[in-house]
């Protein structure tokens, strides 16, 4: 009979042990000192299946054919050709070096984004940028589609994006301690289910169970009503989507209006207070910034906001942001006005008050203190970088200006993109100008586990192998624990590590020594670990096991600080503690802004008017997109596995709107309906929800991108190819993907199933 192996492994879900028998998946067990695991770990099993999966290197034959002179627009329909390793490898290195020599490194965009795996060592972009910089430099990005806004904005009001990057509250003192919680956005385990580089223990519904045993006055301040448990027994104040910053603005201006906002806090630990303040007051513009005012923009009660107005004062208060709100145009003024209104109330470095800001599951968390294990990317010999969310006007417009954080710089002429472990054919926005932009590149490779709508529409395709494939370690600045990821199956096909992937290349540009520095991977992961390990000693004197006894155990805790009050020191001395800010101080207005002058991101915190919102809607049937983040996979990955299929109907993405909408339109529940605006159309089940507010439609993100025929319309329902591709302002550059007015009505003809659809045209482009 043969034996089941259970084998430690870790995804940004959570960690877990998968059963193997007889070389195959047979089952996995979560964590057990995880008291929420994710139910997406049974997915894991997809990553074996070789329906979607990439088994060797492949060529485009346009491109084989004629090279940097091929036919661009035939990417994504031209069949591909297997090479062999050697041959792919020697290809893509031509290329690097063919590109840098001719049009300089700036013309290489080292475009990976990291999603792929939760290992430290086998981290695509990691790895991407190690080889690049030893071969000359390549344009990088700068930020995340996550969050980009947000930590611009408080680098420059705080001093650092440690708020939102998990080192403000933890979650237990906001548990023990505030006596009103206002959530703006979610707190949500559909999102805390996922961290960056794994973690080992979902804690966020244990203090929200805390928080309702206290009594808790908890309000949701969101167009869904599910973006908190219901059990936890918020309020739901359905605000217009984007209005965010008018309400807390406007709770702000009531405080004032009343003349008790803290003036000694605003003295000691602030700058710029007269300018905000000002603007509260209409002093500088003529209007006054109070409940009424925040009432008509947000669609809510003008009595409520300013009952909570007075109770935020009166009690322990606490504001948190989710990330999403960030994503918008102006992204960078929630942030900012909570962080005003947090001030004005004049808790911030009290334990359970103040601000802050996140979504992932080791925001709140206990957070890492010792150093993460990391691969280091060398040192880079050039300074190029886009915002992160601006690749397509980097494409499309080589050599124009563009601004970040106050300073101006410039589009390279890309000529080459290389992707590693990322699909921007699901995060980016507006994907039909993406596409007009892909044209551009003479080459693109691709290197990924999976046959994702980026791949289908590469030069060059290499095969990653999936984590479950090699070995690696997970861990990161906001988990409690590091874990070993130990090989479960082997490598799918004629699928490498990226680790031996780039090693190939390095070799053929002549920096392969410098790439491996003479190790193979488990001698690369004891070193990571080690690094950590006495990292955590030398210290903090936290001894961690050491690698070996680390390895057969499969984890080992990493020393982490609780019970953190954010700028506790800096409230009690700001002197002494000053922030490394202008002012040394908070900035609620901005020097740097006010020189720079930019219409979109003003010299305070400010309401500004979206691109696209609900006070724009020109039609009954016109509805405000929310896309985030689905309960049943992370991003695109795993789309085909069982906890993501449970969340489809009719092998497409849930559309959710309410009932009243749906009513109106004639629209049922379980229906096909069509969304559209003037950048796009995809196809989705309606779902009737009680939930979603009126005028509101959620779609989430993640399908992988399937147009039908020559139509353009996408029947998987990928939301982004109906988001727009502005930025958030000036400033900070970020993704607006959540400024977006779509028109829904139902579809009457008959389009295939999803997935059936995807399947044949990747049967006929890349049959191997």
């Amino acid at each position: 009979m043969a034996t089941i192996r259970r084998v430690p492994h870790c995804s940004h879900w959570g960690a877990y042990s998968i059963l193997v028998e007889d070389g195959a998946i047979v089952g996995v067990e979560p964590f057990e000192q995880d008291p929420a695991p994710s139910s997406i770990i049974q997915s894991v099993k997809e990553w074996s299946a070789p329906e979607r999966r990439i088994l060797q290197p492949m060529v485009r034959e346009g491109w084989l054919r004629s090279r940097e002179g091929s036919d661009r627009t035939g990417r994504g329909s031209d069949r591909f050709v297997a090479v062999s390793w050697d041959e792919a490898a020697a290809l893509v290195a031509g290329e690097i070096r063919r590109v840098g020599e001719s049009f300089g490194p700036a013309s290489i965009f080292g475009g990976s984004y990291g999603w792929t795996s939760c290992g430290r060592f086998h981290h695509a972009p990691s790895l991407l940028k190690r080889m690049l910089n030893l071969a000359g430099g390549y344009t990088g990005h700068v930020d995340t589609y996550s969050i980009a806004a947000g930590p611009v904005i408080l680098r420059h009001t705080l001093g650092s994006d440690d708020a939102c990057g998990g080192k403000a509250n933890t979650l237990d003192t906001i548990a023990e301690h505030t006596e009103t919680l206002v959530v703006f956005g979610a707190l949500s385990p559909r999102t805390a289910q996922n961290e960056a580089g794994g973690l080992g223990t979902h804690t966020l519904e244990g203090h929200l169970r805390r928080l309702a045993e206290r009594g808790v006055r908890v309000v949701l301040v969101s167009p869904l009503r599910d973006d908190i448990p219901d059990w936890v027994g918020a309020e739901w104040w359905p605000i217009r989507p984007n209005t965010d910053a008018a309400l807390m603005i406007g709770l702000a201006g009531e405080i004032v209006k009343a003349g008790r906002h803290d003036r000694d806090f605003l003295e000691r630990c602030c700058s710029g207070s007269d300018r905000f303040l000002a603007y509260l007051t209409g002093t500088q513009d003529g209007t006054v910034k109070d409940a009424a005012w925040a009432a008509e923009i947000t669609g809510l009660d003008r009595q409520s906001i300013a009952d909570l107005a007075g109770q935020m004062l009166a009690t322990r208060s606490m504001i948190t942001v989710s990330w999403a709100l960030q994503r918008a145009h102006h992204g960078e003024q929630p942030f900012w006005a909570a962080l005003g209104l947090a001030a004005i109330i004049g808790q911030i470095g009290l334990p359970g008050g103040g601000v802050g800001y996140g979504s992932l599951g080791g925001v709140g968390a206990p957070f890492a203190m010792a150093k993460s294990p990391a691969v280091p990317q060398l040192k880079r010999p050039i300074d190029s970088f886009i915002p992160v969310a601006r690749i397509t006007d980097m494409l499309l417009q080589p050599g124009a200006a563009f601004t970040y954080q106050g300073e101006t710089r410039h589009y390279p002429d890309t000529r080459m993109v290389y992707w590693a472990g990322g699909n921007p054919y699901h995060h980016h926005q507006d994907l039909n100008r993406l596409a007009e932009a892909w044209t551009r590149p003479e080459t693109i490779v691709v290197q990924d586990p999976n046959w994702t709508a980026t791949a289908r529409r590469a030069d060059i395709v290499l095969p990653a192998t999936s984590s479950i494939e090699r070995n690696d370690i997970a861990g990161n600045r906001r988990s409690d624990f590091v874990f070993a990821m130990k090989q479960a199956i082997a490598p799918l096909g004629r699928s490498r590590s990226d680790f031996d992937i780039f090693s190939m290349i390095a070799g053929e540009l002549g920096v392969g020594d410098g790439f491996t520095e003479g190790r193979g991977e488990m001698d690369w992961l004891r070193v990571l670990y080690e690094d950590s390990r006495q990292d955590a000693a030398a210290r903090l004197g936290f001894e961690m096991p050491d690698f070996d006894a680390f390895w057969e155990a499969g984890h080992a805790r990493f020393p982490v600080k609780d019970n953190h009050t954010y700028l506790a020191a800096f409230r009690e001395d700001p002197a002494a503690h000053a922030l490394p800010t202008e002012s040394g101080r908070i900035v609620l207005g901005s020097d740097l802004l006010d020189r720079l002058g930019y219409a979109d991101c003003p010299a305070h915190p400010a309401w500004l008017e979206p691109y696209e919102w609900l006070g724009k809607a020109e039609a009954p049937n016109q509805f405000h997109l929310v896309s985030h983040q689905p309960a049943g996979r992370l991003h695109s990955q795993l789309e085909t596995g069982p906890a993501s299929r449970a969340l489809k109907r009719g092998g497409r993405e849930q559309a959710r709107l309410n009932p009243a909408d749906a009513d109106r339109l004639a629209i049922a529940d379980g229906s096909t309906i069509r969304l559209w605006n003037e950048r796009g159309a995809c196809l989705a089940t309606a779902t009737h929800a009680e939930t979603v507010r009126p005028g509101v439609v959620v779609l989430p993100t993640g399908a992988w991108l399937t147009p039908h025929g020559n139509s353009g319309l996408d029947i998987a329902g990928n939301p982004n190819i109906l988001t727009p591709d502005i930025p958030t302002s000036s400033f900070g550059q970020g993704c607006s993907a959540h400024t977006c007015l779509v028109y829904v009505e139902p579809y009457a003809a008959t389009a295939p199933d999803a997935f059936e659809a995807y399947a044949e045209g990747l049967a006929a482009q890349a049959a191997e």
